[in-house]
């Protein structure tokens, strides 16, 4: 728990005084805010990347709050895989309504059916979002991206700094991360390149959801358990879907589960889980020694290193 003295309005010049505290939660918030309102003072053409998932909720959330009353001064971006959850495509489309907000969305599919990507074997598309969100920051002139990575989330992303600089090619180099002691970025960047800004690097997935139940923050369904049609692959319950599951001897089966990180439904594994509320999830993950990625997430198993390999090429 931070403390933290308050001015002394007496002009004595006394030390005296109550003490007042900052929750965590409020630490984490004014940081993030602080961090939104740097990039808005500093950069010229910043977008938020906005999925509909639980993290970029939280963002969304963030600026709202680091600007209101005015509206949030920047766009919204989505790279839209083709095989998204219908419950978090709903969910995003009515937020964007309801905050008068411009969306931009990068379509996978469009880049497949006029031939610049090329469909995988094993039909998972996360991968492919690189092109697309490369295309798209190049096309709106982009110049500091607002992502919702999390330190805690994979190894790769624990290497991140706050204000992570991207070269002309969109890729990301560990040894030209710069310093940010005392909470000062350094947003300088060179014509044509780029940077990725983290708000929530210092949040844990606990975090997320504990300022979600502060805040009273809608999330998506899918959040919570639910009965859902789904197949057993690589040690996760997938959904299926035209993307190619099931195959073979994969039966599909009838679970009560929920999801602890919503993206491509090809490589996004559920849990199974009886948690309908948010203390019950809270309690869920305070108790889980897997992170959500780690559990869920199919496409960050390619390899040891398949995220830092993708950051290298551009991705998130």
């Amino acid at each position: 728990m931070t403390t933290v003295a308050p001015i002394n309005g007496t002009g004595s010049g006394s030390d005296e005084g109550d003490l007042y505290a900052l929750s965590h939660l409020d630490a984490l918030e004014s940081e993030a805010v602080h961090i939104f309102r740097e990039v808005a003072g500093e950069f010229e053409r910043p977008v938020i990347l906005f999925s509909g998932g639980k993290d970029s909720i939280v963002m969304l959330h963030l600026a709202l709050k680091a600007f209101a009353p005015a509206p949030v001064p920047f766009s919204l971006l989505h790279v839209d895989t083709g095989h998204n959850f219908p419950e978090v495509i709903e969910y995003r489309d009515r937020t964007v309504a309801e905050h008068s907000l411009r969306l931009h969305v990068a379509s996978v599919q469009e880049f497949i059916d006029d031939g610049r990507l090329r469909e995988r074997p094993d039909g998972t598309r996360n991968p492919l979002q690189t092109v697309p969100l490369l295309d798209a920051i190049e096309r709106n002139r982009f110049d500091a991206v607002f992502g919702g990575g999390r330190r805690d989330e994979e190894k790769a992303r624990a290497k991140e700094r706050v204000f992570s600089l991207r070269d002309e090619f969109g890729g990301w180099d560990p040894r030209r991360q710069r310093p940010e002691l005392w909470q000062l970025y350094n947003g300088r960047h060179s014509p044509g390149e780029h940077v990725r800004v983290f708000p929530l690097s210092n949040w844990t997935e606990l975090d997320v959801w504990q300022y979600i139940e502060r805040e009273k923050i809608e999330l998506p369904q899918i959040y919570y358990a639910h009965e859902r049609e789904v197949f057993r692959r690589g040690g996760m319950w997938l959904a299926p879907g035209e993307w190619g599951g099931p195959r073979g001897d994969e039966t599909v089966e009838r679970r009560q589960v929920r999801y602890r990180t919503v993206g491509d439904m090809s490589c996004t594994g559920a849990v199974e889980s009886d948690a309908v509320t948010i203390e019950q999830v809270i309690d869920e993950i305070a108790a889980s020694r897997l992170t959500e990625r780690g559990a869920t997430r199919a496409d960050d198993k390619l390899s040891e290193a398949a995220m830092e390999d993708r950051k290298r090429e551009g991705y998130f």
